[in-house]
């Protein structure tokens, strides 16, 4: 048994989970055993937009890295009113920046004043919530890494339909991101374009008003070192003629890769991807 805890100064509270201890593989330090959970503290707040923040938690020593292979995720949890609630992360960092990992959240207040008004999402907001309410100092746990899209080498990609099916490899990747989640994009694009010999294709539709467009400078620093000739943007409703003038041509070596609400995922993006000829074995859904 397990257990994943959130801590403040105040109090602590042990939550026992069940299931397998996947966990972070600490690569510097004198913590050896991977199969217990790692406590970070709260280092930082710092406002991104109006409603979204980046937070930043330390590692248990600044010669720590967080070693999370690139498109992996982590877990965090807390006990909000008495439930367990548990929310999967992409960080920001990379493992270039010793002795610390940054979460860019956004904080769904809202939330506070129309409560369980979606019923498809009740549980909206709390862990974002309890992110914004921690203090300086306060210590979380992560539990990871978690995902099924790993990239493995240079230019490679490894994708499994579900925990126990063998991993397929691709090479090009098409990207379809909508609100807060191009955190997880990010995190792979750097890690491309810090390779010279890395010559994967990436195109990455972003769908989002341009006010809350998250992380635009880190995405403008990536065109200004790497710009396709003929770039340009797009505005408007995600649809076929967009993918079709953004997107590579289908085949077996190009994998669609789309994380988002349902609404965005399964009518605009799905039926229209299937139109331009491409497989559902070369899509995945977060």
């Amino acid at each position: 048994a397990c257990s994943m805890s959130v801590s403040t100064k105040e109090n602590k509270s042990i939550v026992p989970l069940r299931g397998r201890l996947l966990l972070l593989s600490w690569s510097a330090g004198d913590i050896k055993d991977i199969t217990v959970f790692q406590l970070c503290n709260s280092v930082s707040a710092q406002d991104v937009s109006h409603d979204t923040k980046r937070f930043r938690f330390g590692l248990p020593s600044s010669t720590h890295i967080l070693g999370l292979p690139v498109r992996q995720h982590v877990h965090l949890s807390a006990k909000v009113h008495g439930r367990l609630v548990i929310r999967a992360y992409t960080p920001v960092s990379s493992d270039a920046g010793q002795g610390f990992v940054d979460l860019v959240v956004k904080v769904l207040l809202f939330i506070m004043c129309y409560k369980n008004t979606h019923r498809n999402y009740p549980d909206r907001g709390k862990m974002s919530q309890s992110l914004d309410a921690i203090s300086i100092g306060d210590k979380i746990d992560f539990r990871g890494p978690n995902g099924l899209l790993v990239y493995t080498i240079i230019g490679k990609f490894a994708i499994q339909p579900d925990k126990k099916s063998e991993a397929k490899v691709r090479r090009n990747l098409m990207f379809f991101k909508c609100m807060c989640q191009i955190t997880s994009m990010l995190q792979l694009i750097h890690s491309i374009t810090a390779y010279p010999a890395d010559d994967t294709k990436c195109s990455l539709i972003f769908a989002n008003q341009t006010k809350d467009i998250l992380l635009w400078e880190e995405l403008e620093n990536v065109l200004k070192n790497k710009p396709p000739q003929d770039w340009k943007y797009s505005s408007g409703f995600v649809n076929a003629d967009m993918m079709k003038e953004h997107l590579p041509l289908a085949s077996n070596d190009v994998l669609i890769v789309m994380c988002g609400p349902p609404p965005m995922t399964q009518h605009p993006c799905h039926p229209n991807l299937f139109t331009l000829g491409y497989k559902t074995e070369n899509t995945f859904t977060y």
